[in-house]
């Protein structure tokens, strides 16, 4: 198994940095209502941010390797919550807007689908958890 690893410190009101074993630093914050200073994403948003870099990664790299002429790909994510405590995520949304010259739509859908069914770890992580769903649309450049 190997081993991945984070360390989050406390700054100030709910203000934590976030630093990576990789050496990479995130500030993550609350609202103010709550006590934050609104100067950095929500714990929440940043799962989301996780998963939709780690498809992504995945999809460029297979549409790559698929000889695919990809100039740009875009994925907003959404979740949605339950109303109860803890408020986990009940259903998220990928939506990927891929940008090329010519790109197969059967290579596009057969990218995502790799990633979501093999390759991308945080969505293997959420598996169960959360209903998962995508779409794409292919934009000529």
């Amino acid at each position: 198994m190997s081993t991945v690893s984070a360390k989050v410190t406390f700054v100030d009101g709910l203000q934590f940095v976030g630093e990576t074993g990789s050496g990479h630093a995130v500030v993550m914050d609350g609202v103010e209502k709550f006590g934050g200073r609104d100067s950095g994403p929500r714990p929440m948003e940043m799962l989301l941010l996780g998963l939709g870099g780690c498809t992504g990664m995945d999809v460029v790299s297979i549409l790559r390797k698929k000889k695919q002429a990809l100039t740009g790909l875009e994925i907003r994510v959404e979740g949605g919550k339950a109303e109860e405590h803890p408020q986990g995520f009940e259903q998220i949304r990928l939506v990927y807007a891929v940008r090329g010259r010519g790109v197969e739509e059967a290579a596009v859908k057969r990218a995502i689908e790799l990633s979501m069914e093999k390759y991308c770890s945080v969505k293997a992580t959420l598996e169960g958890t959360a209903r998962i769903e995508f779409s794409y649309t292919i934009q000529e450049a």
